[in-house]
């Protein structure tokens, strides 16, 4: 009897194996010494800790049983499979030759050929991610009113407004400022973008202008003689921004429920950056399935 594909089989050819095994090719280069693990193998298995938020010890018990997770990374049901030190790794040389990054562009890049729309903006907010420990000296604290400090970093996110697809990542410690280090998160051929008040002031929205972009951002106050017609005037301006925005909320609400995305795994900047970026992968290719599938 024929085996039904789960969504880790449909998930799987959505990645574009050629490709992404060619970019790996580096990370391995000395034919010298024990044979190491399959590079596109090791990559699928890091997607399986984001997506069912696991721990590399839980990863390498679950490869040894869940027949799924080795047909998707690749293993035979008689082979062995890694530890968790080779999971440590290959993160390792992942982020030393700076391939986090460049599999994080590939594969959106390719997520988005797929994914046929028109893109009409794009949506631009950050997120801020508890540290791994608060001895990490690349973290920093921030306390924003009403809420308990965090020590930690921050993620900060462009997204295409219509599919959700996450397009630009970039991640700094905490207490820098939204507006200053939104530039590094506008998508090329941005179109409108949304984004809180936080945005407000000429370093971003000259920004999306240079991009070819239109700023909408949020209004916090607006000139008028009548206090009343000038609150209608604010309203109608935040109101259409507040709900196109309010979908990037979804996406870390989806990070940090689903995948695990609460708290830094690693300490420093780098690591930080790579959960982010793998995050973004793991989110990309599930939200594309959903896309193709409707």
């Amino acid at each position: 009897m024929p085996r039904s594909s789960s969504a880790l089989d449909k998930l799987s050819e959505l990645i574009a194996r050629a490709r992404i095994a060619s970019l790996l090719e580096p990370l391995y280069p000395v034919s010298k010494g024990e044979p190491a693990w399959p590079p596109l193998a090791m990559f699928k298995a890091l997607l399986l800790t984001d997506w069912y938020d696991l721990s590399y010890v839980k990863l390498a018990e679950a490869l040894e049983d869940r027949a799924s997770f080795r047909r998707f990374c690749g293993f035979s049901s008689s082979e062995a499979t890694p530890e968790r030190t080779a999971f440590v790794r290959f993160r390792r040389a992942l982020i030393t030759h700076g391939l986090d990054r460049t599999l994080f562009e590939t594969v959106t890049a390719e997520l988005k050929a797929r994914s046929i729309t028109v893109k009409t903006g794009s949506l631009v907010d950050a997120t801020i991610i508890a540290s791994a420990s608060e001895t990490d000296g690349d973290g920093r604290w921030v306390k924003h009113k009403g809420r308990t400090a965090v020590h930690g970093f921050k993620a900060h996110v462009g997204a295409d407004a219509t599919t959700a697809l996450v397009e630009r990542v970039s991640v700094t410690p905490a207490n820098i400022n939204d507006g200053r280090a939104g530039p590094e998160a506008i998508p090329d051929d941005p179109g409108d973008v949304f984004a809180d008040s936080a945005y407000r002031g000429t370093h971003f929205g000259d920004a999306v202008r240079a991009k070819g972009g239109t700023p909408r951002i949020v209004a916090t106050a607006m000139w008028g003689r009548d206090e009343q017609e000038t609150l209608a005037r604010l309203d109608a301006w935040n109101a259409p921004i507040h709900r196109v925005r309010a979908r990037i909320e979804k996406i870390f609400g989806t990070w940090k429920r689903c995948y695990g995305l609460r708290r830094m795994r690693w300490r420093g900047l780098a690591r930080a950056t790579a959960q982010v970026l793998f995050t973004a992968i793991a989110y990309n290719l599930k939200r594309s399935l959903n896309i193709l599938s409707a």
